[in-house]
């Protein structure tokens, strides 16, 4: 009898000992999933935003923001479902146009009075910095006056994994210009 006792404890920490482990395992494994889902809807949010963007007026603020919204499945603000810390205001939109010499996109850093505007500079000479011809979306924590954006840093879900270093890959979209909110016969602007 006295030996069954003492069977009965050893099994008691062998199981504590491989459900631990096994535990460790599942919580890994559930997290590394995140992290593929995070690389993969990441890519899908940008590729909304950029074609939403195509198409809205860049001067009007409550457009882009219900594109930034919808971009990342949602009807107003609010992070990425299972993707925190992404939320719209996370979502950057910046518009580019074509280097004359390089023919590099580069950032546009004086946006046209309006869509009108936009579409008479590019008739005018298409390789001006004013003239909008590409519309780019990015994850981004921020973004500086030149277009430069600063990674996002990973929230895991599961606290005993020290991820701490781990930044979000900036993922990119880049699509031509659509109308940019322009409608024919609108009023030119100055």
């Amino acid at each position: 009898m006295k030996s069954r006792i003492r069977q009965a404890g050893v099994s008691a920490v062998e199981f504590a000992l491989v459900v631990g482990f096994f535990l460790m395992l599942v919580f890994a494994t559930l997290e590394l999933a995140r992290v593929e889902y995070l690389v993969n809807t990441l890519l899908e949010v940008t590729r909304r935003a950029a074609a939403g963007a195509a198409h809205v007026s860049f001067r009007d603020g409550t457009a882009l923001r219900g594109v930034q919204a919808d971009a990342v499945f949602r009807d107003n603000a609010g992070p990425l479902v299972l993707g925190e810390p992404v939320t719209a205001d996370h979502v950057m939109i910046d518009y580019l146009y074509v280097a004359k010499e390089t023919f590099e996109l580069k950032h546009v850093t004086a946006l046209p009075s309006c869509p009108a505007r936009n579409r008479w500079n590019c008739v005018s000479d298409p390789h001006a910095d004013t003239c909008i011809r590409f519309v780019r979306a990015r994850i981004c924590a921020s973004m500086d006056g030149a277009g430069n954006c600063q990674p996002l840093s990973y929230q895991k879900l599961f606290p005993f994994l020290d991820l701490s270093r781990m930044q979000l890959p900036i993922a990119e979209t880049i699509v031509p210009a659509g109308s940019l909110g322009y409608s024919a016969g609108s009023m030119p602007c100055p």
